[in-house]
């Protein structure tokens, strides 16, 4: 089957034109991002689609998301057909953590060698990368390493041991080397935990139900070792890394040591195996770890509803400030590894869906903000459902809710969701709504994800802001990339709800040719000479 990386436009809209008519200079007249043609590439700068597999698509009607679900559902998220119009074009795929465990998210494993049986099989793990690659999406799990479960195995057999000692009795880790796989203590500390029927503590810092693992014991290495072996010889692609700030706790050279020594063992494994982490902290903390020479770490700053992007959207910062704060951290990034791959993203199953953000919203900020994200360089992560508008705040299943595919909730596929999630007003529909009308959601992520694949150097270039053409609700910048067969593009992006015409020699624009636009209402962009009317919340690309 053909990998597809982009494809032609859908609903409404007239199929790729074989032939484009020109403007009067001689050059390509604009076009609709949905109309772009396809760029084949093959390295570490995707569209990433995050899927909590719990609550995407259930096969068997229990109402539990699976992986046969899954797996079903890729020809949504990419179909690998040039000739369908239906899919997103995303070209990796994440899923929260499928191993098997006691709670519904899965972040505290019992086995990290083995699907949760209410996920399906390591078969239906086996087809589902098959088909990822069938299809040219590159698939990464989660790996939670900082803690496992309290009835994982090695924990049991620990806290059994500890728990037969005479008091005052030391272990012997010969007798059970499980009690170095954890931070066992007879002296109750911050962060740790009574064990019952013991007088000794166990570190938890984030739940008593997931204790801490020892990463500084050689036999815990040992089994991350094996671990890795045992996804990548499977063909997993690489691994979205959870909590790496909390590996040491407050010590960020021990986790910067420890994701060194983790990144060597994946790519002795698999050089080519992805690695993003999750470091919740500011840039200027989490720029710290490129030096581990992992390849990715998500951009917190630009995410959730108080980051860079929600912020410019409502108004709370000029356009601008999107275009600077992109050049500053992009230098400050470089400035700790030159092969560093920034991770943007606009929201995660731990934050509150983006649709909440925005008072009185008709859709065009939901959709400009999805749009933002996909704008920045590296590879770009979108949570299931933000290409519908989802909705969900609150308590972290709500953030977790069932994918929307139909109106009917009881509807085939259709999952219940964690059983203490409060269900949202899903405000802007279902897919089913959705699909038939070009002026929804998930058409314009379509189209926004096409224009991102479509221009290589958008993910891989470097951001320079235009000056002359910044302001309150203007924001304009370059892309250039040091491989000079990506051509420079300059994106221009008005945040407001008017139009704007801008003057693009006055402006000593360097790139002036409007090449695509990306509009959130019927109205396009348009170019005369050197002048552009560019709709409110419209987006342009332009090109020499």
């Amino acid at each position: 089957m053909k990998r597809k990386l982009y494809r032609r436009c859908a609903a409404g809209l007239a199929a790729l034109m074989l032939t484009v008519s020109l403007d009067g200079c001689g050059k390509k007249a604009a076009v609709p991002a949905m109309e772009l043609k396809a760029v084949q590439t093959d390295d570490d700068y995707r569209t990433c689609y995050e899927v909590f597999v719990y609550s995407f698509r259930d096969s068997d009607g229990d109402g539990i998301g699976d992986l046969k679900g899954l797996i079903r559902r890729l020809d949504y998220i990419n179909d690998g057909d040039d000739e369908t119009t239906e899919d997103l074009g995303c070209t990796e795929l994440w899923t929260m953590p499928v191993f098997p465990s006691p709670t519904y998210h899965k972040y505290d494993a019992t086995d990290y060698e083995s699907i949760d049986p209410e996920y399906g099989t390591l078969d239906d793990l086996d087809e589902l990368v098959l088909e990822c690659h069938a299809r040219g999406i590159r698939y990464i799990m989660d790996l939670a390493l900082n803690h496992t479960s309290v009835e994982h195995p090695w924990f049991v057999q620990a806290a059994d041991y500890l728990q037969s000692l005479p008091d005052g009795e030391d272990p012997d880790v010969r007798v059970c080397p499980y009690v170095d796989y954890y931070n066992f203590s007879r002296e109750q500390q911050t962060g740790y935990e009574p064990l019952a029927d013991s007088d000794w503590y166990y570190e938890a810092r984030f739940w008593s139900g997931m204790p801490d693992l020892n990463l500084d014991s050689p036999a815990v290495r040992g089994e991350i070792q094996e671990i890795v072996r045992f996804w990548l010889s499977r063909g997993v692609d690489g691994f979205r890394l959870d909590a790496v700030t909390s590996y040491y706790t407050d010590d960020r050279s021990s986790n910067i040591r420890f994701l060194s020594w983790l990144n060597e063992t994946v790519k002795s494994v698999n050089p080519d195996a992805y690695l993003v982490g999750e470091a919740w902290t500011s840039s200027a903390e989490y720029s710290r770890y490129y030096e581990s020479g992992v390849d990715s770490f998500f951009d917190f700053d630009f995410a959730g509803q108080d980051g860079v992007i929600a912020s410019v959207v409502k108004g709370g910062k000029n356009a601008s400030y999107f275009a600077e704060a992109m050049a500053k951290e992009e230098q400050l990034y470089s400035s700790v590894s030159e092969n560093y791959i920034n991770a943007p993203f606009y929201t995660n199953h731990d934050m509150a869906r983006s649709a909440g953000y925005y008072a009185y919203d008709d859709g065009s900020e939901t959709k400009l903000a999805g749009a933002m994200n996909l704008l920045m360089q590296g590879n770009a992560f979108v949570y299931y459902g933000e290409e519908l508008g989802m909705k969900g705040s609150g308590r972290d299943e709500n953030k977790r809710a069932p994918m929307q595919w139909l109106d009917n909730a009881e509807g085939e596929g259709m999952c219940t969701g964690p059983e203490e999630m409060e269900m949202p007003d899903m405000k802007f529909g279902s897919l089913e709504s959705q699909d038939p009308d070009p002026a929804s959601i998930v058409n314009y992520y379509r189209a926004a994800i096409r224009l991102r694949n479509a221009y290589p150097v958008i993910a891989r270039g470097k951001t320079t802001p235009v000056e002359g053409l910044q302001g309150k609700t203007i924001c304009a910048f370059t892309r250039t990339a040091q491989d000079s067969k990506m051509e420079t593009v300059m994106i221009v992006i008005n945040t407001g709800e008017d139009p704007q015409t801008l003057d693009l020699a006055k402006a000593q624009a360097p790139v002036r040719h409007l090449s695509s636009y990306l509009v959130t209402g019927e109205d396009p962009a348009v170019q005369e000479g050197n002048t552009v009317t560019l709709p409110g919340r419209g987006i342009a690309v332009f090109t020499r």
